[in-house]
């Protein structure tokens, strides 16, 4: 079959050909490594079968032929077995060979939507700081004068049994100012050197297995090539640590025990932060609980955003901006049964 298209075996692009049944009449080597099946496994299979979107995509290419269009684009989500779907470019055109209709060329899309999600959240991320910092400072300000309107009605109170509401009034006012201390003081800049991500991943380990105990098992799939990355080991720490606990109070949470996986591995030629990096740590955090809540799952690292009772909302907050503040990137993908955390450190 692959006659007519002989030059197409050389290309770097993934293209297939379609017949005007949308059945696969070609498909290249590229396609073949994007796609990963073989030609012979493709060739015959409904080209629309093979995408989340077939009802849209039945209709484009049907448009494609019905109205005669040199070139159709779609993005479309490759379903693949036991992994979450490719997101793919597909730019379509006629073809005038018998028997054929039309040519799709197929190209990844992954990186692009991650740095546009990257991209939206560092915005988002500004615009939610400036917002609480704006905020906490209104709030703060009459939460001063509350307290001490409530010291000086403590020492007028003659019967101690009165006292007990304005020790209410006074610790509350307390756990607020905690709590706006953190929103308002600046976080100090990182203090870097090189240290080993395993070395803070172990020490991570060990703290969340002493508070959880055997309700959680802590996996580790390290790479040992990894070298060194420049960090504050504190912030490091800190960042990981309310990622994975917050992994273990949502299994916790549930009722019933679990697991979470600490995976290391390098990545090359990426881009983190805006900026291009020949190599990175890639460091996912993947369990299996209940999954983040769909109604909270675009806002998860928001400040004051928590799907947990009780939860003050700031532990994801606060690891984002530490690793922001390292020049990563951190983002999450979750379904019931498996949420990963991906975390992004640049190595050179």
């Amino acid at each position: 079959m692959a006659g007519p298209f002989a030059g197409l075996e050389l290309l770097a692009t993934a293209v297939v050909v379609l017949d005007e049944e949308f059945a696969v009449r070609y498909a290249n080597p590229a396609a073949e490594n994007l796609l990963g099946t073989g030609a012979k496994s493709l060739i015959g299979q409904r080209f629309t079968s093979l995408f989340a979107e077939d009802a849209a995509l039945e209709g484009t290419l049907a448009e494609a032929l019905g109205a005669h269009w040199d070139y159709a684009a779609r993005n479309l989500s490759y379903l693949r077995v036991g992994h979450e779907p490719l997101p793919l470019a597909c730019t379509f055109a006629r073809v005038e060979v018998a028997g054929m209709a039309l040519l799709a060329e197929l190209r990844p899309i992954e990186e692009q939507l991650r740095m546009e999600r990257e991209e939206r959240m560092l915005d988002q991320q500004e615009a939610n700081r400036a917002l609480i910092r704006n905020l906490a400072h209104e709030i703060k300000n009459p939460l001063g004068g509350l307290r001490g309107s409530a010291q000086l009605l403590e020492r007028e109170l003659g019967r101690p049994e009165l006292k007990e509401y304005t020790q209410v009034i006074i610790k509350e006012a307390d756990r607020l100012q905690s709590l706006l201390d953190r929103l308002l003081t600046p976080h100090r800049a990182p203090q870097v050197a090189p240290l080993n991500i395993h070395e803070v991943l172990e020490w991570v380990r060990g703290l969340v297995e002493a508070e959880f105990g055997a309700r959680i098992r802590v996996e580790r799939d390290y790479d040992p090539s990894a070298p060194d990355v420049r960090g504050d080991r504190e912030q490091l720490i800190q960042a990981v640590l309310n990622v994975v606990r917050n992994a273990a109070q949502a299994i916790s949470a549930s009722g019933r025990g679990g697991t979470i996986q600490l995976r290391t591995r390098v990545v090359r030629q990426v881009t983190v932060a805006r900026r291009r990096h020949r190599l990175a740590l890639e460091l996912q955090v993947v369990d299996d609980g209940p999954g983040v809540p769909e109604e909270i799952r675009d806002r998860i690292f928001y400040p004051l955003v928590t799907g947990r009772e009780g939860g003050s909302g700031l532990g994801l907050s606060i690891a984002q901006t530490y690793i922001q503040y390292h020049g990563g990137a951190i983002e999450c993908e979750s379904r019931p049964g498996r949420t990963v955390f991906r975390i992004l450190l640049p190595i050179t």
